[in-house]
Order: C-alpha cells, then sequence, then structure tokens
C-alpha cells in the first residue's frame, strides 16, 4: 500500500495500511463513547480528528452513517407497531445495534476497516 500525504493528513492508497497507536484508540473511542453520548461525543472527536486521520475519518463516517441508518430502521419500526410487526423488528434493532458498535470498537482498536453491515452510506 501506497502512502500519499496531503497537507498533514495521511491518504492511504488502496486502504487504511497502518494507523497509528492513537488513530486506533481515538477511532475506537468513537464507538465507546457512543454508549454514553449516541451523537455529541462521536461526533466531537470525529469533527476534531477528521483532517489529521484518514482512520479516523473513515470509523467516524461509518458510525455516523450506522447512527442515521439505524435512526430510520428504529422510525419506521415504530410505525410498524401498528401492525403488531414492530414487536419483533424493534428489538433486534436495538441488539444489532448494540452488537455492531461493539464489533466496530474492536475492530477500530485492531487496526483495520470495518464496513457495518446493513446502513446507508451517506457521508
Amino acid at each position: 500500500m501506497k502512502l500519499l500525504y496531503k497537507g498533514k493528513r495521511k491518504i492511504y492508497k488502496g486502504g487504511m495500511g497502518m494507523p497509528s497507536n492513537e488513530e486506533r484508540i481515538l477511532a475506537a473511542a468513537i464507538y465507546a463513547v457512543s454508549f454514553f453520548t449516541v451523537f455529541i461525543g462521536p461526533i466531537v472527536i470525529w469533527l476534531v480528528k477528521k483532517n489529521e486521520s484518514a482512520f479516523i475519518d473513515y470509523h467516524g463516517r461509518e458510525y455516523l452513517n450506522f447512527l442515521i441508518s439505524y435512526a430510520v430502521y428504529s422510525f419506521i419500526g415504530s410505525i410498524l407497531i401498528i401492525v403488531l410487526i414492530g414487536f419483533v423488528i424493534l428489538p433486534i434493532v436495538g441488539a444489532l445495534g448494540v452488537i455492531f458498535t461493539i464489533v466496530g470498537a474492536i475492530k477500530a482498536y485492531q487496526g483495520t476497516e470495518y464496513r457495518i453491515p446493513f446502513i446507508f452510506r451517506i457521508l
């Protein structure tokens, strides 16, 4: 993998390459902090560090796409409570949200890209 530099930001051609220990910890923190502050904590970490690290930028975008997608799924599930399917969908969406957040934190700490399944790629 070839490392390209654009200003102070590292850009990896063909993948992320090997992120530093600080990058891995901050990327994992994006997911871990979300258990305490769902929106504010992760977005603050992402906005402060996204221009310095392509790895943190990737995981910040992935988490925010995940948050938007699962908010939409929860909204649809809450509407579907009227026809009783929502009672099945909402617990599944909640469980998957917790599971994918934990897996995302672990993968970020390991220094790998992790594409969370079933999300819209908006950002």
